[in-house]
Parts: C-alpha cells; sequence; structure tokens
C-alpha cells in the first residue's frame, strides 16, 4: 500500500511539474499581427522554445526586439535549422506583440532572405490563426 502511494505522489509531482515548465501566451496580443523589417542579431534554436533577436529602426533609433518561437522539434519540422538565420540577415518577421508593448512578441511567420516565407513549427498558434 505504501508503495502505491508513493507512486501516485511520485506521478502527481511530476506531472505538476511538467504542466509548470509550460508558461501561457496571455502576454501576447493574439488580435494584432505586425511586421518587422529589420537586421538578425540572433538566433536561438534552443528547448523549450526557440528564440529570433531582431534589429528594428524605430524613430530614428535601433531597438532589439525578441520573438518567442516553436520548440526545436517543431521548428525543424517547418524546416528550421541552427543556420537558417545569421547574424546580419535581413528579414521581414510577421509576429503577435507583448501587451505591455515592450520590443518582442510571439513569431507567426517570416520572410527569409532569399524570400522564402518560414513558418513557426508549434509556435502555440493555431493555423486557422495566422
Amino acid at each position: 500500500m505504501k508503495f502505491l502511494a508513493a507512486l501516485a505522489a511520485g506521478t502527481v509531482v511530476a506531472l505538476a511539474a511538467s504542466a509548470q515548465a509550460h508558461h501561457s501566451f496571455a502576454m501576447f496580443d493574439r488580435t494584432t499581427n505586425i511586421f518587422l523589417e529589420g537586421t538578425v542579431t540572433g538566433f536561438e534554436l534552443t528547448n523549450p522554445h526557440s528564440w529570433l533577436y531582431v534589429e528594428i529602426e524605430d524613430e530614428g533609433r535601433l531597438a532589439e526586439w525578441t520573438i518567442e518561437m516553436g520548440s526545436p522539434g517543431g521548428m525543424a519540422r517547418a524546416g528550421w535549422k541552427a543556420d537558417t538565420l545569421k547574424p546580419g540577415d535581413r528579414i521581414t518577421v510577421q509576429i503577435h506583440p507583448l501587451r505591455d508593448g515592450t520590443y518582442g512578441g510571439q513569431y507567426i511567420e517570416a520572410v527569409l532572405p532569399d524570400g522564402q516565407i518560414m513558418g513557426g513549427g508549434d509556435s502555440g498558434i493555431p493555423p486557422a490563426a495566422r
């Protein structure tokens, strides 16, 4: 009986930790899509979410935008590789902006320097909402 109780408690803890690890997308304004044209300063294909950093000219000064993307597995299924983007690449990226107005957002898709349009894998955005 003690074994079953310990097993049940361990399962609950494991599931709670897993659920806590994934965050809500409430910080993004998913009713608004914006397009940013700029220069890639970084691209990280990492767990649990990939990240894209793009420098944009905003009212005469440069501002770096931090864009949250999908998981590496989802990104790979959408055609992304670690070297898909490099610092210095000029791109256009579509995002859902952060609700608080800071320079960041949730990735939707990008037009790469060669004109290819890349989706976001499992960015949390249902295809109908794109």
